[in-house]
């Protein structure tokens, strides 16, 4: 079974990481989800899913809420024995959704203060997909100039750009476009947009 991480930071936009793990957990994927602090307090301002500190209780709330079992896990951001913190157990994808402009720079830095920036700095260092989704504007050059870093080093960035072509008509067609993109990329089928050209 494919191994997919996904972080959800303090940027807005959770709903796109929410988003994001019901259709990874649709396709039939292990899903480790990782919330930054920040990323608890913006997921529950934004969404009013208030998540336990506690891991234990974190996970049964995350389980409840996506009507999951064994296939989808999270683990506390200082949890540095989570399988997925060792280049021998590295998951085949991560995918941070929404991305603080804070992790991207301690990415782009080589940083790992916590599970989910050592996670990051496992997929590129294992040569594994990394996807980030920033959701920031306007970025200044700092922000560019990490961006750029990232992908120098081989992730791939993916901002929360939807587009219009496909006529959305809510507020969940915008979300879905973006989320179809970060499918599109990882390799996941998925009927979340029609291609362009495609009625």
């Amino acid at each position: 079974m494919q191994k997919i991480v996904v972080g959800i930071t303090g940027a807005s936009g959770s709903i796109y990481g929410l988003r994001l793990v019901e259709e990874l957990l649709r396709a039939e994927k292990e899903v480790s989800l990782l919330l930054s602090s920040a990323g608890r307090q913006v997921l529950a301002h934004e969404t009013g899913l208030q998540l336990d500190s506690n891991p234990t209780a974190c996970l049964r709330q995350l389980r409840d809420h996506f009507a999951a079992h064994e296939n989808l896990k999270s683990y506390a951001m200082d949890d540095f024995f989570a399988p997925v913190a060792s280049g021998s157990n590295a998951p085949d994808a991560v995918v941070i959704c929404p991305c603080s402009m804070g992790t991207l720079g301690r990415i782009a830095a080589g940083l790992s203060d916590n599970l989910l920036e050592r996670v990051a700095d496992v997929a590129l260092k294992e040569q594994k997909r990394l996807l980030l989704v920033p959701r920031e504007t306007p970025l200044n050059q700092i922000h560019l100039q990490n961006l750029l870093r990232v992908s120098q080093a081989g992730g791939q960035i993916l901002p929360a750009m939807p587009a219009f072509y496909q006529q959305p008509q809510s507020i969940e067609d915008l979300v879905d476009f973006v989320v179809g993109k970060v499918l599109d990329n990882l390799g996941i089928a998925h009927q979340l947009f029609s291609p362009w050209g495609e009625s």
